[in-house]
């Protein structure tokens, strides 16, 4: 099974941008409710794609830098990386099933 890694100011180029394979990050923050709504449904699709997905939360309020950098300026907010490269951003908290949608044409099936 796989699992949902933290990342920081200091190790996001480590853990998202060298990265071999397709990267969800999340920026969140604890005082966000659909942040927390959005947890679990993260923790599944982790679980769910080990092959193909690393799942990456980033606390928005103590990463301030990464945010920033990434534009996150409303929470959640979910961006896609693969190869380093910054390709989509999901904003708001979403059903399973859109950011499954998302995600499709980033992932190997």
């Amino acid at each position: 099974m796989s699992v949902v890694l933290s990342a920081t100011d200091a190790t996001f180029a480590d853990v998202v941008l060298k990265a071999e394979r397709t990267v969800l990050v999340e920026f969140w923050a604890e005082w966000c409710p659909p942040c927390r709504l959005l947890s679990p449904i993260l923790d599944q699709l982790a679980a769910e794609h080990p092959r193909d997905l690393t799942v990456v939360k980033v606390n928005a309020d103590e990463n301030q830098a990464s945010a920033a950098r990434y534009h996150a300026l409303a929470l959640p907010m979910m961006k896609v990386f693969r190869g380093g490269d910054d390709i989509a951003t999901i904003v708001g908290a979403r059903p399973k099933a859109a950011i499954e949608a998302a995600l499709a044409p980033y992932l190997a099936g």
